[in-house]
């Protein structure tokens, strides 16, 4: 249903360091970095699965990031629990905040494996493994 989706970030080099520490055990890789002044419209970084288009990008937004208020998220899919596991860890090791912790979440379904967190802008993101799905 989406093509990509791009989130507003104050300090580009923080946050593409967060999100190559907590893409990476989820399979995704930086595709590309666009840097201010070489001849692109803005300083970006885009994330997706290896030989693949950029499906996630986080674009610098010097006069400050607006994040979505409550109600809105972005879950990115994980291959086990393992690895939904390093993805929280990453995330707090690289600036980001607990939102809810890493383990099942029933209120979600029976098998719902997941971890949630702010990232260093306050975006909610949330790695999961949906066993049913």
């Amino acid at each position: 249903m989406l093509h990509h989706l791009s989130f507003g970030v104050v300090d580009l080099a923080r946050s593409g360091a967060f999100y190559d520490a907590v893409l990476s055990p989820l399979g995704y890789v930086r595709l590309w970095t666009h840097e201010p002044g070489a001849g692109y419209k803005e300083a970006a970084v885009g994330y997706g699965l290896p030989g693949a288009e950029d499906e996630f990008a986080i674009r610098l937004r010097s006069e400050g990031a607006i994040v979505p208020g409550d109600g809105f998220h972005v879950a990115f899919r994980a291959r086990s629990r393992d690895a939904v596991a390093a993805f929280y860890r990453a995330a707090l090791e690289k600036g980001g905040r607990d939102n809810g912790g890493v383990g099942l979440h029933p209120e979600h379904g029976p098998d719902y494996f997941a971890a949630f967190v702010f990232d260093p802008d306050g975006h909610r993101i949330e790695a999961v493994l949906d066993e049913q799905a």
